[in-house]
């Protein structure tokens, strides 16, 4: 996997450690034990899936984290990827819309050892009540713009990094999406100048702020 993850470009050291040190069979429904490392995603239900492993490295890396980081990740899902931003040194929020998903997670983190807080809410509007956060990583396609709530949750020189569907930023995505780093620059009038990353392909987020059911 490790391997792999080169390949794709996952340079980021701290990253692969932490994929490396974080059993991602543990986070894979029963049955699909043996395919846990292969670069695909695998459906963990309420339909919902557990990223590829090249796609969560890229996902982490984006978030350009530093040791100590506060970080919110949106859509805990089987719970994998806020693991291995755990394992990067950086302290975790993590937001579920399905409350059975964000159980199971919860229970997973601490039968393995894992400091993650799980909250079960509207992911596209953040973590009310918690942050700001040196980085916000979402695994679910936002449309354009993404949730203002996000990107008023990282502080002055924060990043969020998020899945986009094709739409008003007037780019033809097909049917995939973009995935796009936010940088927060400035406090009280902040701008946030924005990089393309490349293709992705994810679900799309549930919420308030985004779509507002699967279908859209």
């Amino acid at each position: 996997m490790l391997a792999r993850l080169r390949e794709g470009g996952v340079r980021d050291e701290r990253v692969l450690a932490a994929m490396a040190l974080i059993p991602r069979e543990e986070f894979v429904t029963e049955g699909h034990e043996g395919e846990a490392y292969a670069d695909r995603a695998l459906p963990i239900g309420y339909g919902q899936t557990i990223s590829q492993p090249l796609m969560v490295g890229i996902l982490v890396q984006a978030l350009q984290l530093r040791e100590g980081d506060c970080v919110l990740d949106v859509g805990t899902g089987s719970g994998y990827q806020a693991a291995v931003i755990a394992a990067c040194g950086s302290q975790v929020v993590s937001v579920e819309r399905v409350p059975r998903l964000a159980a199971a997670a919860q229970n997973r983190f601490a039968r393995l050892g894992i400091d993650i807080a799980v909250l079960v809410g509207d992911g596209s509007l953040g973590a009310p009540g918690h942050g700001p956060f040196d980085a916000i990583a979402v695994a679910a396609a936002s449309p354009w713009p993404p949730p203002r709530p996000l990107l008023d949750g990282i502080v002055d020189g924060g990043r969020l990094v998020i899945p986009i569907s094709g739409g008003g930023d007037g780019r033809d995505y097909g049917d995939g999406e973009r995935l796009i780093r936010f940088h927060r620059v400035g406090d009280e009038e902040p701008r946030y100048p924005w990089e393309d990353l490349g293709a992705c392909r994810f679900v799309p987020l549930i919420g308030s702020a985004a779509y507002e059911t699967d279908e859209d």
